[in-house]
C-alpha cells in the first residue's frame, strides 16, 4: 500500500501552502456552498478575499450583492441572456462613479476564471459541468477546494493526470472528515473508510413503500439545506454512491474497504478505521462551513467556522446498516466505479436526467434508479487500456441522457396507458 500512487487529497501534504491572506475565486455563489463559503469570507477578512465570482445566472440580483460586498474584480455568469440583467443589478448595488466589475458570461466563463491569479478555486458548481472549471484551476496550478464532486466522478482519470499530490482539498462533510480522520495515521495504518450517510428523508422504508412518494416527500430532507437535485440524489443515496467513488479516487483506497452506514443525526460525517482497530471519527453539528473551512484555510483552521457541541447536553448517536434493496444506488456505484472509464460518466449524466424528470413529475421515485440501471447496463463495459479524453466523456454523457430521456418517456406512456 505504500508503494501506491499518492492519493489526490493528502492531509499530509499541502500544495502551495500560502501565508497571510488568501485569493480565493469561487465557482457557483449563488449556491448553497457558495453563499456559505462567502459568510465565512465575510467573517474572516483578514484570512480570505475573493477576486473572481461565478454563478448560472438565475439569481443576478444575489451575484450583484455578493459583488458588492465582497469587491471582487469579476463576476461570471453561464447564461449570456442575464447579462443585461446583471448589469442592472450591479448598477443598482454600486454607487455613482465606482467601476462595475469586469462580466464574463458564457459555458466557459467559469473555466476562465478557474484558471485565473488567485490561491485557492473554490468549485461549488453542481453537476458535471463542473469537470471543465476543476481541469482549468489544475492545470493552472491553484489549490482546489473541491465540493464539485461530479467532475471528479466522470473524469477521474483525467483529473489525477493534471492533479500535484496536496493540490486537492475535498469540501464535501464526509470527504472532508476522512481528509481530518487521515491525519492521525499513515496509508499503511489505514483499513477501511466509512462513509456515513444520513438516510434521507425515506430511511426505514421498503422499495415497495417508496414507490409512490411525491416530490415534496423527496425535498424534505431532515438535516441539510441543499439544492434540489443533491436532495433528490440523497433521497435516493446515489449521493452516498457518487461519494463512495470519489472516496476511492480521493484517498486511492479499494471499493471493497470503503464502507457506507446510516447515520440519522448527521453528526460523525465519516470515519477511518486503522489496521490496530481504533476508528477516528470527525463529528461536529450539521454544518458546511466547517467543511468549507477546511478546503479554504488548510492546513490552518479557521476559528469558529461553524458551531460546536454543547457536551453538557445528553444526546444520541445511532448507526445503521445500508438497506441495500431499498436503496440499490451504492451498489451501482461500486459496480460503475471499479468498471472505470465511461461509466461512472454514463451513471451520473443518466442520474441528473432522471431527477429532472422525477422533479417534473414525468418519472416515479424508484424509477429514477430503475432508469439509471438500465442505461447502465446498455452502456456496458467501457475499453480499457486506452486513455480517458473529455470528448470521451462528453460523448458518453450525451448519448447517456438521451437514452435516459427516451427510457424516462416510455415509462411515463406506460403508465398512463
Amino acid at each position: 500500500m505504500s508503494d501506491s500512487p499518492a492519493p489526490l487529497a493528502d492531509p499530509h501534504l499541502v500544495f502551495d501552502a500560502a501565508e497571510g491572506r488568501r485569493d480565493l475565486v469561487i465557482l457557483g455563489s449563488t449556491g448553497s456552498i457558495g453563499t456559505q463559503a462567502i459568510d465565512l469570507v465575510l467573517r474572516n477578512p483578514d484570512r480570505f478575499r475573493v477576486t473572481a465570482l461565478s454563478a448560472a445566472g438565475g439569481r443576478v440580483a444575489l451575484l450583484a450583492e455578493q459583488a458588492r460586498q465582497l469587491k471582487v474584480r469579476t463576476v461570471a455568469v453561464a447564461a449570456p441572456d442575464a447579462v443585461p440583467a446583471l448589469r442592472e443589478a450591479l448598477s443598482e448595488q454600486y454607487g455613482a462613479g465606482e467601476p462595475l466589475p469586469e462580466i464574463l458570461a458564457g459555458p466557459e466563463a467559469a473555466t476562465q476564471l478557474a484558471g485565473s491569479d488567485c490561491h485557492t478555486v473554490l468549485n461549488g458548481i453542481t453537476g458535471s459541468i463542473g469537470l471543465a472549471p476543476t481541469l482549468a484551476a489544475l492545470e493552472a496550478g491553484r489549490t482546489l477546494a473541491l465540493a464539485n464532486k461530479e467532475s471528479l466522478i466522470v473524469g477521474g482519470p483525467l483529473v489525477k493526470a493534471l492533479a500535484k499530490p496536496g493540490q486537492i482539498i475535498p469540501v464535501d462533510s464526509e470527504h472532508a472528515a476522512l481528509f481530518q480522520a487521515l491525519a492521525a495515521g499513515t496509508r499503511a495504518d489505514v483499513r477501511k473508510l466509512v462513509v456515513t450517510a444520513s438516510g434521507g428523508p425515506f430511511r426505514g422504508r421498503t422499495k415497495s413503500e417508496l414507490a409512490n412518494v411525491t416530490r415534496e416527500q423527496a425535498l424534505a430532507h431532515p438535516t441539510w439545506a441543499m439544492g434540489p437535485v443533491i436532495t433528490i440524489n440523497s433521497a435516493t443515496l446515489v449521493n452516498k454512491g457518487l461519494e463512495v467513488i470519489e472516496a476511492h479516487l480521493l484517498y486511492d483506497i479499494p471499493f471493497d474497504r470503503i464502507e457506507v452506514v446510516v447515520h440519522p443525526q448527521s453528526y460523525v460525517h465519516s470515519m477511518v478505521e486503522f489496521t490496530d482497530g481504533s476508528t477516528l471519527a470527525q463529528a461536529t453539528p450539521p454544518d458546511m462551513r466547517g467543511p468549507i473551512a477546511i478546503g479554504l484555510g488548510w492546513p490552518e483552521r479557521v476559528p469558529d467556522a461553524a458551531p460546536a457541541f454543547d457536551w453538557s447536553k445528553a444526546s444520541t448517536w445511532e448507526f445503521f446498516p445500508l438497506d441495500n434493496d431499498a436503496f440499490p444506488s451504492v451498489g451501482l456505484a461500486r459496480h460503475v466505479g471499479t468498471l472505470g472509464g465511461t461509466a461512472p460518466a454514463v451513471f451520473n449524466a443518466a442520474n441528473e436526467e432522471c431527477v429532472d424528470a422525477f422533479l417534473a413529475g414525468q418519472l416515479p421515485f424508484n424509477g429514477i434508479m430503475d432508469t439509471v440501471t438500465a442505461v447502465v447496463s446498455e452502456h456496458g463495459t467501457p475499453p480499457t487500456g486506452t486513455s480517458l479524453t473529455v470528448a470521451d466523456v462528453l460523448e458518453a454523457e450525451t448519448w447517456a441522457r438521451a437514452r435516459a430521456r427516451e427510457l424516462s418517456a416510455k415509462a411515463t406512456a406506460e403508465a398512463r396507458a
